[in-house]
């Protein structure tokens, strides 16, 4: 956060929704005629909506130190923290695997266990592996970019985290109409389904912007981060009733991190990347823990 500017949240979410609903909604329409090719850019450019109006609000707010600390947030790897990373992975992959598990007694397959022959969704000309690559960068460069760091500026990080975990979860609404999204493809199968889908995002919402504080605020960590979860989706064949098990079981990680790290939950003193520190990154880099 940068001290001396004021960030603005209400104008920034308002436009993506107004902005992102229109494209989607519009997307859905086509989807179902015969326009596949327009209904792809309007999803790709609803997709990019929040990096596109983070980028507007960034470098037009004449903030010397936004630009700096964007582009420092971006680019600096050495705010990376590998350990964090791997461990995440594999905390997400046992994640999936406990909630398969824990399917079985209530009819789950065991076949869940074995690697998903396809992708569960179809997203037009774009190959579904890509959309979900996009997604993650888009989607993470706009949140990130600005989203988050406007919430966080005028909250604590625990309820920072929760209204963006929400927000975030209702900018995905219009895809249950675009035919063969995701979203559309569970709204379609059982409406519950759907609902779990919109209900997960909250608590992993909360699990990536702690992850995101724990790596220095560092965008491309996150996007890192969105796509190893994108990914352990579809890597194996679970099933909805599954990943509903695993809403409970994500929600659990987050009450842990939560207890844990309570004192940072409830404070506004973050771990930062100040742009002061900019000079000294050409060199080394030490993080406040």
């Amino acid at each position: 956060m940068i001290p001396k500017y004021r960030y603005k949240p209400g104008a920034y979410y308002i436009t993506i929704f107004i902005i992102t609903y229109a494209l989607w909604f519009a997307g859905a329409y086509l989807s179902f005629q015969d326009n596949s090719g327009l209904c792809t850019l309007l999803i790709l450019a609803g997709m990019m909506t929040p990096f596109l109006i983070s980028l507007f609000m960034i470098f037009t707010s004449k903030n010397s130190d936004l630009k700096k600390d964007f582009i420092n947030r971006l680019i600096n790897l050495r705010l990376i923290r590998p350990k964090v990373l791997l461990a995440f992975f594999l905390i997400m992959s046992l994640t999936v695997l406990v909630s398969i598990f824990l399917s079985l007694p209530f009819g789950g397959s065991t076949s869940q266990f074995q690697f998903a022959e396809k992708y569960s969704f179809s997203s037009g000309l774009i190959p579904a592996f890509l959309t979900l690559i996009l997604a993650s960068i888009f989607e993470e460069l706009g949140w990130r970019g600005y989203g988050f760091e406007s919430l966080q500026s005028r909250h604590t990080f625990f309820t920072a985290s929760i209204v963006f975990s929400i927000l975030w979860s209702l900018w995905h609404f219009p895809l249950i109409f675009v035919n063969d999204m995701y979203q559309y493809v569970i709204f379609h199968e059982n409406i519950w389904y759907a609902v779990n889908f919109f209900v997960s995002i909250i608590p992993m919402g909360v699990i990536i912007s702690w992850l995101y504080i724990k790596n220095g605020k560092s965008v491309l960590a996150v996007i890192l981060i969105h796509i190893i979860i994108n990914f352990s989706q579809e890597a194996l064949q679970m099933t909805q009733f599954a990943k509903c098990i695993e809403t409970v079981v994500v929600t659990v990680v987050a009450a842990i991190i939560f207890i844990s790290d309570k004192e940072m939950f409830f404070s506004k003193e973050h771990l930062t990347t100040g742009v002061d520190e900019l000079p000294r990154m050409t060199g080394s880099l030490e993080l406040a823990e």
